[in-house]
């Protein structure tokens, strides 16, 4: 009997869900930028798994597989990616452009299974990795510009690739929780290694953050709570969900595509909500990587043989 996930067509739930997604992840950044305005990164990436965890874990069980997978994705994605991405936003990323240079993450996980798990790297994934490269030239063009100011500084490009480079590590690592575990429950999974970061985070916030920050979350403003509940229950832990049910539903193949609209989403939303701008070699940058994105995505029909 062939199952539902590689016949059925998108429904239009299905389809609400995938834009509805994309919008999610795509506005968190401006979520980000928010909390971060009132929070340092470290306390918000503690918050944000506050509400990630709460009150869910009280009522899933936690996943049937071996706690170092949920640890170990628990610290490069939550710690890792997270970690290092609040850092790039309070030190010099826009939101908007943060949302393009995160998606790297497709090109660091192809190196990284290339390495360590002995995949074949296709023409298309070669010609998306060269592509990706003159993306990134073109950002780091934009730095030796004299006399130009940008939102973004080598530091926070620097920080926000790192987060990519450690998200690419953390789908490494959700792939050997999967063989690990035949019934891989993702929401289970999402829930609990939610509980990891926690810890870690305040852990860095009293070791780095100005004692007079400590407790500033206390005084924090409403907008403040409503961006961290934003990344908690929505970016984190409903938008998962959502993308889980459609890979589950749906051929990868089908259900990738739709991650390419949340750089539009981000930079669409940086634009509007808190008027980020983009200069010629920026827009010149993000051009070239979702170029490369798509290579990567569709440019096997053409570059690879049958």
């Amino acid at each position: 009997m062939t199952t539902s996930a590689t016949t059925s067509r998108f429904s239009n739930r299905d389809l609400l869900s995938a834009l509805l997604v994309i919008v999610i992840w795509g506005t968190n950044f401006v979520a980000m930028k928010v909390g971060l305005r009132n929070l340092t990164p470290f306390q918000l990436g503690a918050a944000r798994y506050l509400f990630a965890v709460l009150p869910l874990i009280l009522f899933i069980k936690p996943p049937k597989l071996p706690a170092k997978w949920v640890i170990a994705y628990g610290l490069s994605q939550g710690v890792g990616q997270f970690g290092f991405l609040f850092l790039s936003l309070k030190v010099g990323m826009s939101a908007s452009l943060a949302s393009v240079i995160l998606q790297t993450q497709v090109f660091f996980t192809a190196i990284f299974g290339f390495m360590l798990l002995h995949e074949r790297a296709s023409r298309a994934l070669l010609a998306g990795l060269a592509l990706a490269a003159l993306g990134l030239g073109c950002f780091a063009m934009n730095f030796f510009e004299t006399g130009h100011v940008s939102d973004i500084t080598p530091a926070g490009f620097a920080l926000c690739l790192t987060g990519a480079a450690l998200w690419a590590t953390s789908n490494i690592v959700v792939r050997g929780a999967q063989k690990a575990s035949p019934g891989f429950d993702v929401v289970s999974f999402m829930v609990w290694c939610s509980l990891v970061p926690i810890v870690p985070f305040i852990l860095l916030s009293l070791a780095f953050d100005d004692p007079a920050t400590r407790w500033q979350w206390t005084d924090a403003p409403f907008a403040t709570w409503i961006a961290v509940a934003y990344l908690g229950w929505m970016a984190t832990i409903l938008g998962y969900a959502m993308w889980t049910r459609l890979l589950k539903r749906h051929p990868v193949n089908r259900v990738a595509p739709f991650s390419l609209g949340v750089p539009v989403a981000g930079i669409s939303s940086g634009m509007l909500i808190l008027g980020d701008t983009i200069n010629s070699w920026q827009w010149s940058g993000i051009a070239l990587i979702v170029a490369a994105l798509v290579c990567t995505m569709f440019g096997g029909r053409w570059l690879d043989p049958k």
